[in-house]
């Protein structure tokens, strides 16, 4: 079983003021932001994490480098967990874009949103790149692998929805807020969303617990009840 640790980054100044960053440089957690990674960090401080996989944009790299802290922890940076390119969106107020006749396709169905401009990417492209980097990222660290991934709403958002097995177009029904943390554990089976934009109860429980050989024989049938 390997098991994702999703987190978003904490909240930065585009956040709090309603505008679309994207891939704009130079977006920094704020003060706020500051004290959120560092909750997002206590939180985790005792789970055997081996990796810690990142965005490459400032405010996600600044939130990993808070939950590594101290730690002899690698740091792996893959752009396929980047935001999503919102192309001639980018940098515009929400207030605005929500007039625009595009955020009505993004908010009900938004596998056939594709943003405008040169640089402008599909949700259903964002979504795909993001779900093999976790398929790549689940093999590279192998079944009893437990790793964190910190990246944005809309690609924790797909990842989440995938994991559930909802369609793309079901994925803003998913909340994923500044700094919580969701987990999935991926099993040869199927996944299980364990944590959903959790931001504060106790994450003890996935410290692994040292199984009898009893126990190892019936891995397969955990979680196939009827209750």
């Amino acid at each position: 079983m390997t098991t994702l640790i999703l987190v978003r980054h904490g909240r930065t100044p585009a956040n709090r003021e309603g505008i679309l960053a994207g891939w704009t440089p130079g977006v920094h957690l704020d003060e706020v932001g500051i004290v959120q990674a560092a909750k997002a960090a206590a939180r985790l401080a005792n789970l055997p994490i081996k990796a810690v996989v990142t965005s490459p944009l400032d405010r996600t790299v600044e939130t990993a480098k808070a939950i590594i802290g101290d730690r002899d922890i690698p740091l792996e940076n893959d752009e396929r967990i980047g935001e999503c390119h919102y192309g001639e969106w980018t940098g515009r107020p929400l207030s605005e874009l929500a007039k625009e006749p595009m955020w009505k396709v993004v908010q009900s169905q938004p596998s056939a949103a594709v943003f405008p401009g040169d640089d402008g990417e599909s949700i259903t492209q964002m979504a795909h790149r993001a779900i093999a980097s976790v398929h790549h990222w689940n093999a590279h660290f192998g079944a009893d692998g437990m790793y964190v991934m910190v990246s944005h709403g809309d690609v924790i958002k797909a990842i989440v929805s995938d994991a559930l097995g909802a369609h793309l177009d079901l994925f803003q029904r998913v909340q994923i807020d500044p700094c919580s943390i969701s987990v999935i554990e991926y099993t040869p089976g199927r996944p299980f969303a364990i944590h959903i934009n959790d931001t504060g109860s106790d994450l003890s429980r996935l410290i692994p617990k040292k199984k009898s050989r009893r126990a190892r024989k019936g891995d397969a049938v955990v979680g196939g009840g009827a209750g």
